[in-house]
């Protein structure tokens, strides 16, 4: 394989794992919306920092084996639960 056809190969490995990103985000915030609908109707506070922390450090672990930064792993987590929270806080 010369360098450009090894660097097409890659690429399209690398639109794949996005666009699969992309549809695991958008059932992420289906299922999170669900939750924040519940949670206006209940009276139920949008954000859990309890379960956040849980969440997080369970993440953390798994980037730990899976090789990926764990620090990493906590920012992009830290990212989308302060997405949910703002559309939760929306919801109400």
């Amino acid at each position: 394989m010369d360098d450009d056809s090894v660097l097409r190969e890659c690429r399209e490995s690398i639109d794949n794992i996005d666009a699969a990103l992309v549809h695991l985000l958008a059932e992420r915030f289906k299922i999170t919306k669900r939750v924040g609908e519940h949670k206006a109707t209940t009276g139920l506070p949008p954000a859990d920092p309890d379960r956040e922390t849980i969440q997080i450090a369970r993440l953390r672990q798994l980037a730990e084996t899976s090789g990926l930064d764990p620090t990493f792993s906590e920012k992009f987590l830290r990212f989308i639960v302060d997405e949910v929270i703002r559309h939760h806080n929306q919801v109400r």
